[in-house]
Protein backbone atom coordinates (compact mmCIF):
# COMPACT_ATOMS: atom_id res chain seq x y z
CA UNK A 1 0.00 0.00 0.00
CA UNK A 2 1.42 3.44 -0.95
CA UNK A 3 2.04 5.86 1.91
CA UNK A 4 -0.71 8.36 2.66
CA UNK A 5 -0.14 11.87 1.29
CA UNK A 6 0.45 14.65 3.81
CA UNK A 7 -2.78 16.27 4.99
CA UNK A 8 -1.14 19.63 4.38
CA UNK A 9 1.29 19.17 1.49
CA UNK A 10 4.24 21.47 1.04
CA UNK A 11 3.59 23.47 -2.12
CA UNK A 12 5.92 25.42 -4.39
CA UNK A 13 3.93 28.26 -6.01
CA UNK A 14 5.22 30.41 -8.85
CA UNK A 15 5.10 34.11 -7.92
CA UNK A 16 7.27 35.65 -10.65
CA UNK A 17 4.25 37.58 -11.97
CA UNK A 18 4.65 39.95 -9.02
CA UNK A 19 7.88 41.31 -10.55
CA UNK A 20 6.42 41.90 -14.01
CA UNK A 21 6.25 45.54 -15.16
CA UNK A 22 2.46 45.13 -15.45
CA UNK A 23 1.36 42.30 -13.10
CA UNK A 24 -2.31 42.79 -14.03
CA UNK A 25 -5.12 40.51 -12.91
CA UNK A 26 -2.78 37.52 -12.77
CA UNK A 27 -0.59 39.42 -10.33
CA UNK A 28 -3.58 40.23 -8.16
CA UNK A 29 -4.47 36.53 -8.19
CA UNK A 30 -0.97 35.55 -7.05
CA UNK A 31 -0.85 38.14 -4.28
CA UNK A 32 -4.32 37.50 -2.88
CA UNK A 33 -4.15 33.70 -3.19
CA UNK A 34 -0.76 33.43 -1.49
CA UNK A 35 -1.89 35.63 1.39
CA UNK A 36 -5.00 33.47 1.84
CA UNK A 37 -2.98 30.24 1.56
CA UNK A 38 -0.52 31.50 4.16
CA UNK A 39 -3.40 31.86 6.61
CA UNK A 40 -4.90 28.50 5.67
CA UNK A 41 -1.68 26.44 5.68
CA UNK A 42 0.98 28.37 7.62
CA UNK A 43 4.53 27.49 6.62
CA UNK A 44 3.45 25.01 3.92
CA UNK A 45 3.52 27.26 0.84
CA UNK A 46 6.72 28.69 -0.65
CA UNK A 47 7.02 31.03 -3.61
CA UNK A 48 9.30 30.47 -6.62
CA UNK A 49 10.69 33.38 -8.63
CA UNK A 50 13.56 34.35 -10.89
CA UNK A 51 16.62 36.31 -9.82
CA UNK A 52 15.89 39.85 -8.68
CA UNK A 53 17.78 42.60 -6.91
CA UNK A 54 15.08 43.14 -4.31
CA UNK A 55 11.53 42.32 -3.23
CA UNK A 56 8.48 42.87 -5.41
CA UNK A 57 6.82 46.31 -5.19
CA UNK A 58 4.79 46.69 -2.02
CA UNK A 59 1.40 46.44 -3.76
CA UNK A 60 2.52 43.20 -5.43
CA UNK A 61 4.35 41.44 -2.62
CA UNK A 62 3.43 37.73 -2.27
CA UNK A 63 2.04 36.49 1.02
CA UNK A 64 4.55 33.65 1.37
CA UNK A 65 8.35 33.34 1.63
CA UNK A 66 10.03 33.35 -1.79
CA UNK A 67 13.00 31.32 -3.00
CA UNK A 68 14.78 32.75 -6.03
CA UNK A 69 16.49 30.97 -8.89
CA UNK A 70 19.93 32.21 -9.89
CA UNK A 71 18.54 32.73 -13.41
CA UNK A 72 16.89 35.94 -14.66
CA UNK A 73 13.27 35.69 -15.81
CA UNK A 74 13.69 35.13 -19.54
CA UNK A 75 16.45 32.56 -19.09
CA UNK A 76 14.46 30.75 -16.38
CA UNK A 77 11.30 30.68 -18.47
CA UNK A 78 13.15 29.40 -21.52
CA UNK A 79 14.88 26.75 -19.41
CA UNK A 80 11.54 25.56 -18.03
CA UNK A 81 10.07 25.27 -21.51
CA UNK A 82 13.02 23.71 -23.34
CA UNK A 83 15.25 21.71 -20.95
CA UNK A 84 13.17 21.31 -18.67
CA UNK A 85 15.09 22.55 -15.59
CA UNK A 86 15.66 23.73 -12.89
CA UNK A 87 12.97 21.80 -11.05
CA UNK A 88 10.76 23.88 -8.79
CA UNK A 89 10.95 21.44 -5.89
CA UNK A 90 14.72 21.80 -5.82
CA UNK A 91 14.53 25.58 -5.87
CA UNK A 92 12.45 25.58 -2.67
CA UNK A 93 14.25 22.74 -0.89
CA UNK A 94 11.52 20.16 -1.35
CA UNK A 95 7.82 20.19 -2.23
CA UNK A 96 4.95 17.70 -2.49
CA UNK A 97 3.07 19.70 -5.15
CA UNK A 98 4.03 22.44 -7.61
CA UNK A 99 1.54 25.13 -8.64
CA UNK A 100 2.09 27.21 -11.79
CA UNK A 101 -0.08 30.27 -11.16
CA UNK A 102 0.43 31.59 -14.73
CA UNK A 103 1.67 30.23 -18.06
CA UNK A 104 5.20 30.11 -16.61
CA UNK A 105 5.04 26.34 -16.02
CA UNK A 106 8.03 25.08 -14.00
CA UNK A 107 9.99 21.95 -14.58
CA UNK A 108 9.02 19.39 -11.91
CA UNK A 109 8.70 15.71 -11.09
CA UNK A 110 6.04 16.43 -8.50
CA UNK A 111 2.26 16.61 -9.05
CA UNK A 112 1.63 19.72 -11.10
CA UNK A 113 -1.26 22.16 -10.72
CA UNK A 114 -1.59 24.83 -13.42
CA UNK A 115 -3.89 27.85 -13.29
CA UNK A 116 -5.17 28.76 -16.74
CA UNK A 117 -6.52 32.28 -16.55
CA UNK A 118 -7.72 32.37 -20.16
CA UNK A 119 -7.04 31.13 -23.68
CA UNK A 120 -7.62 34.46 -25.40
CA UNK A 121 -4.51 33.96 -27.54
CA UNK A 122 -6.22 31.06 -29.33
CA UNK A 123 -9.31 33.11 -30.17
CA UNK A 124 -7.56 36.18 -31.55
CA UNK A 125 -3.76 36.00 -31.83
CA UNK A 126 -3.67 39.60 -33.14
CA UNK A 127 -4.37 40.81 -29.60
CA UNK A 128 -0.92 39.58 -28.53
CA UNK A 129 2.69 39.90 -29.65
CA UNK A 130 4.28 37.21 -31.83
CA UNK A 131 6.65 36.18 -29.07
CA UNK A 132 3.78 36.07 -26.60
CA UNK A 133 1.67 33.86 -28.83
CA UNK A 134 4.49 31.36 -29.33
CA UNK A 135 5.24 31.26 -25.62
CA UNK A 136 1.57 30.80 -24.66
CA UNK A 137 1.20 27.91 -27.12
CA UNK A 138 4.26 26.12 -25.78
CA UNK A 139 2.95 26.58 -22.23
CA UNK A 140 -0.43 25.17 -23.27
CA UNK A 141 1.32 22.10 -24.67
CA UNK A 142 3.29 21.74 -21.41
CA UNK A 143 0.00 21.88 -19.52
CA UNK A 144 -1.63 19.26 -21.77
CA UNK A 145 1.34 16.97 -21.27
CA UNK A 146 2.19 17.41 -17.61
CA UNK A 147 -0.60 18.96 -15.52
CA UNK A 148 -2.36 16.74 -13.00
CA UNK A 149 -4.86 19.46 -12.13
CA UNK A 150 -5.92 22.54 -14.12
CA UNK A 151 -7.49 25.40 -12.13
CA UNK A 152 -9.64 27.90 -14.03
CA UNK A 153 -11.53 30.93 -12.69
CA UNK A 154 -14.75 30.55 -14.70
CA UNK A 155 -17.00 28.14 -16.55
CA UNK A 156 -16.18 30.06 -19.72
CA UNK A 157 -12.48 29.31 -19.35
CA UNK A 158 -13.23 25.70 -18.41
CA UNK A 159 -15.11 25.24 -21.70
CA UNK A 160 -12.21 26.82 -23.61
CA UNK A 161 -9.74 24.45 -21.93
CA UNK A 162 -11.73 21.36 -22.88
CA UNK A 163 -12.09 22.64 -26.44
CA UNK A 164 -8.30 23.10 -26.54
CA UNK A 165 -7.74 19.45 -25.65
CA UNK A 166 -7.27 19.51 -21.89
CA UNK A 167 -9.04 16.55 -20.28
CA UNK A 168 -12.29 17.66 -18.67
CA UNK A 169 -11.72 15.51 -15.59
CA UNK A 170 -8.62 17.54 -14.71
CA UNK A 171 -10.24 20.97 -15.12
CA UNK A 172 -11.65 22.54 -11.94
CA UNK A 173 -13.42 25.90 -11.63
CA UNK A 174 -12.23 27.95 -8.65
CA UNK A 175 -13.55 31.53 -8.92
CA UNK A 176 -11.37 34.38 -7.78
CA UNK A 177 -12.14 36.28 -4.62
CA UNK A 178 -12.24 40.00 -4.01
CA UNK A 179 -10.59 42.35 -1.55
CA UNK A 180 -13.07 44.64 0.19
CA UNK A 181 -12.16 48.00 1.69
CA UNK A 182 -14.17 50.48 3.69
CA UNK A 183 -13.74 53.83 1.93
CA UNK A 184 -14.98 57.02 3.56
CA UNK A 185 -16.55 60.04 1.89
CA UNK A 186 -13.56 62.06 3.04
CA UNK A 187 -11.21 59.69 1.17
CA UNK A 188 -13.29 60.04 -1.99
CA UNK A 189 -13.27 63.84 -1.69
CA UNK A 190 -9.48 63.82 -1.22
CA UNK A 191 -9.05 61.51 -4.24
CA UNK A 192 -11.22 63.77 -6.41
CA UNK A 193 -9.19 66.82 -5.42
CA UNK A 194 -5.84 65.14 -6.11
CA UNK A 195 -6.86 63.78 -9.52
CA UNK A 196 -9.04 66.69 -10.64
CA UNK A 197 -12.29 64.73 -10.97
CA UNK A 198 -15.11 67.05 -9.90
CA UNK A 199 -18.22 65.44 -11.41
CA UNK A 200 -19.79 61.99 -11.22
CA UNK A 201 -17.86 59.52 -13.35
CA UNK A 202 -17.97 56.27 -15.27
CA UNK A 203 -14.89 54.21 -14.38
CA UNK A 204 -12.88 51.78 -16.47
CA UNK A 205 -9.93 49.91 -14.97
CA UNK A 206 -7.52 47.51 -16.64
CA UNK A 207 -4.36 47.10 -18.66
CA UNK A 208 -4.48 49.04 -21.91
CA UNK A 209 -4.43 46.38 -24.65
CA UNK A 210 -6.55 45.56 -27.72
CA UNK A 211 -8.90 42.99 -26.22
CA UNK A 212 -10.16 45.51 -23.63
CA UNK A 213 -11.93 47.30 -26.53
CA UNK A 214 -11.45 50.85 -25.32
CA UNK A 215 -12.61 52.23 -28.71
CA UNK A 216 -16.12 50.90 -27.97
CA UNK A 217 -16.04 52.41 -24.47
CA UNK A 218 -14.99 55.85 -25.72
CA UNK A 219 -17.56 55.85 -28.53
CA UNK A 220 -20.31 54.65 -26.19
CA UNK A 221 -19.49 57.29 -23.60
CA UNK A 222 -19.43 60.01 -26.25
CA UNK A 223 -22.96 58.98 -27.25
CA UNK A 224 -24.21 58.61 -23.66
CA UNK A 225 -22.65 61.94 -22.66
CA UNK A 226 -25.47 63.78 -24.38
CA UNK A 227 -27.89 62.31 -21.80
CA UNK A 228 -25.39 62.44 -18.95
CA UNK A 229 -24.06 66.01 -19.19
CA UNK A 230 -22.67 66.02 -15.65
CA UNK A 231 -20.80 62.70 -15.85
CA UNK A 232 -17.13 62.19 -16.83
CA UNK A 233 -15.17 59.13 -17.96
CA UNK A 234 -12.15 58.02 -15.92
CA UNK A 235 -9.66 55.49 -17.32
CA UNK A 236 -7.34 53.80 -14.81
CA UNK A 237 -4.60 51.31 -15.52
CA UNK A 238 -1.11 50.79 -16.90
CA UNK A 239 -0.10 50.71 -20.53
CA UNK A 240 0.15 47.14 -21.80
CA UNK A 241 0.73 47.14 -25.52
CA UNK A 242 -0.99 49.16 -28.18
CA UNK A 243 -2.06 52.72 -27.54
CA UNK A 244 -5.11 54.53 -26.28
CA UNK A 245 -7.66 55.07 -29.06
CA UNK A 246 -8.42 58.49 -30.46
CA UNK A 247 -10.95 60.51 -28.50
CA UNK A 248 -14.21 60.66 -30.49
CA UNK A 249 -15.11 63.97 -32.09
CA UNK A 250 -17.57 65.95 -30.02
CA UNK A 251 -16.36 64.66 -26.64
CA UNK A 252 -14.90 67.62 -24.72
CA UNK A 253 -11.43 67.02 -23.38
CA UNK A 254 -12.48 67.92 -19.84
CA UNK A 255 -14.93 64.99 -19.78
CA UNK A 256 -12.12 62.41 -20.09
CA UNK A 257 -9.54 61.69 -17.36
CA UNK A 258 -6.71 59.28 -18.22
CA UNK A 259 -5.00 58.54 -14.91
CA UNK A 260 -2.73 55.61 -15.78
CA UNK A 261 -1.53 53.29 -13.03
CA UNK A 262 -2.78 54.05 -9.52
CA UNK A 263 -1.49 52.72 -6.21
CA UNK A 264 -3.76 50.05 -4.80
CA UNK A 265 -5.19 52.33 -2.11
CA UNK A 266 -6.10 55.01 -4.67
CA UNK A 267 -7.63 52.39 -6.97
CA UNK A 268 -9.93 51.25 -4.17
CA UNK A 269 -11.08 54.84 -3.66
CA UNK A 270 -11.59 55.24 -7.41
CA UNK A 271 -13.95 52.26 -7.38
CA UNK A 272 -15.82 53.55 -4.35
CA UNK A 273 -16.41 56.97 -5.86
CA UNK A 274 -17.62 55.79 -9.29
CA UNK A 275 -21.25 56.06 -10.40
CA UNK A 276 -20.91 53.30 -13.02
CA UNK A 277 -18.21 50.81 -14.03
CA UNK A 278 -17.97 49.85 -17.69
CA UNK A 279 -15.85 46.95 -18.94
CA UNK A 280 -16.43 46.19 -22.65
CA UNK A 281 -13.64 43.60 -22.99
CA UNK A 282 -14.24 41.11 -25.79
CA UNK A 283 -12.71 38.22 -23.87
CA UNK A 284 -11.56 37.60 -20.30
CA UNK A 285 -10.80 34.55 -18.21
CA UNK A 286 -12.68 36.02 -15.27
CA UNK A 287 -12.97 39.80 -15.25
CA UNK A 288 -11.62 40.71 -11.83
CA UNK A 289 -12.26 44.47 -12.27
CA UNK A 290 -15.97 43.67 -12.67
CA UNK A 291 -16.01 41.88 -9.32
CA UNK A 292 -13.94 44.60 -7.63
CA UNK A 293 -16.40 47.25 -8.82
CA UNK A 294 -19.39 45.22 -7.65
CA UNK A 295 -17.80 44.71 -4.23
CA UNK A 296 -17.64 48.50 -3.96
CA UNK A 297 -21.33 48.71 -4.80
CA UNK A 298 -20.81 50.15 -8.29
CA UNK A 299 -23.29 49.26 -11.07
CA UNK A 300 -21.57 47.34 -13.87
CA UNK A 301 -22.02 47.38 -17.64
CA UNK A 302 -20.06 44.61 -19.37
CA UNK A 303 -19.99 42.27 -22.36
CA UNK A 304 -22.61 39.61 -22.94
CA UNK A 305 -21.41 36.03 -23.45
CA UNK A 306 -18.10 36.47 -21.62
CA UNK A 307 -16.68 35.42 -18.26
CA UNK A 308 -17.37 39.00 -17.15
CA UNK A 309 -21.09 38.41 -17.67
CA UNK A 310 -20.72 35.16 -15.72
CA UNK A 311 -19.28 37.13 -12.80
CA UNK A 312 -21.87 39.91 -13.00
CA UNK A 313 -24.83 37.51 -13.16
CA UNK A 314 -28.20 39.23 -12.83
CA UNK A 315 -26.60 42.16 -11.01
CA UNK A 316 -25.02 43.72 -14.11
CA UNK A 317 -26.20 45.20 -17.41
CA UNK A 318 -24.98 43.47 -20.56
CA UNK A 319 -24.25 44.58 -24.11
CA UNK A 320 -23.04 42.73 -27.19
CA UNK A 321 -19.31 42.94 -27.87
CA UNK A 322 -18.45 46.06 -29.84
CA UNK A 323 -22.03 47.38 -29.91
CA UNK A 324 -21.63 51.09 -29.21
CA UNK A 325 -25.37 51.80 -29.04
CA UNK A 326 -26.02 49.02 -26.51
CA UNK A 327 -23.13 50.09 -24.28
CA UNK A 328 -24.26 53.72 -24.45
CA UNK A 329 -27.78 52.74 -23.43
CA UNK A 330 -26.34 50.61 -20.62
CA UNK A 331 -24.34 53.52 -19.27
CA UNK A 332 -27.42 55.74 -19.16
CA UNK A 333 -29.58 53.05 -17.54
CA UNK A 334 -26.93 52.12 -14.98
CA UNK A 335 -26.46 55.74 -13.95
CA UNK A 336 -30.17 56.35 -13.57
CA UNK A 337 -30.80 53.07 -11.71
CA UNK A 338 -27.62 53.04 -9.67
CA UNK A 339 -29.27 52.75 -6.26
CA UNK A 340 -30.94 49.42 -7.09
CA UNK A 341 -28.00 48.14 -9.13
CA UNK A 342 -25.58 49.05 -6.35
CA UNK A 343 -27.47 46.88 -3.88
CA UNK A 344 -27.57 43.97 -6.33
CA UNK A 345 -23.86 44.35 -7.04
CA UNK A 346 -22.89 44.14 -3.38
CA UNK A 347 -25.11 41.10 -2.86
CA UNK A 348 -23.56 39.37 -5.86
CA UNK A 349 -19.98 40.16 -4.83
CA UNK A 350 -20.58 38.85 -1.32
CA UNK A 351 -20.48 35.31 -2.73
CA UNK A 352 -16.80 35.60 -3.68
CA UNK A 353 -13.83 35.48 -1.29
CA UNK A 354 -10.12 34.75 -1.50
CA UNK A 355 -10.41 32.58 1.61
CA UNK A 356 -12.81 30.29 -0.25
CA UNK A 357 -10.60 30.34 -3.35
CA UNK A 358 -7.64 29.31 -1.20
CA UNK A 359 -9.62 26.55 0.52
CA UNK A 360 -10.72 25.02 -2.78
CA UNK A 361 -7.25 25.36 -4.28
CA UNK A 362 -5.70 23.67 -1.25
CA UNK A 363 -8.17 20.79 -1.61
CA UNK A 364 -6.86 20.34 -5.16
CA UNK A 365 -3.26 20.27 -3.85
CA UNK A 366 -4.21 17.44 -1.50
CA UNK A 367 -6.03 15.61 -4.31
CA UNK A 368 -3.07 15.97 -6.68
CA UNK A 369 -0.62 14.64 -4.09
CA UNK A 370 -2.92 11.74 -3.20
CA UNK A 371 -3.68 10.76 -6.79
CA UNK A 372 -0.03 10.76 -7.82
CA UNK A 373 0.94 8.57 -4.88
CA UNK A 374 -1.95 6.18 -5.47
CA UNK A 375 -1.00 5.73 -9.12
CA UNK A 376 2.54 4.62 -8.32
Amino acid sequence: MPPAPPATPRVAVTVEQCWQPVPGGSGTYVVELTHALASLAPGRVVGVAARHGGPAPLDWRPGVPVRHSRLPRRVLYDAWQHLPAPRAERLVGGADVVHATTWAVPATRRPLVVTVHDLAFLHDPTHFTGRGNAWFRRALEQTRRAADVVVVPSESTAADCVAAGLPGRSVHVVPHGVHRSDVTNAQVADWRARYGVDRDYVLWCGTVEPRKDLPTLLAAFARAARELPDVDLVLVGPQGWGSLPRVPAGLPEDRLHVLGHLPRTDLEVAYAGASVFCFPSVREGFGLPVLEAMAAGVPVVTTRGTACAEVAGDAGLLADAGDVAQFAAGLVEAHRSRADLSRLARERAAGYSWAEAARRTHELYVTAASDRRTSR
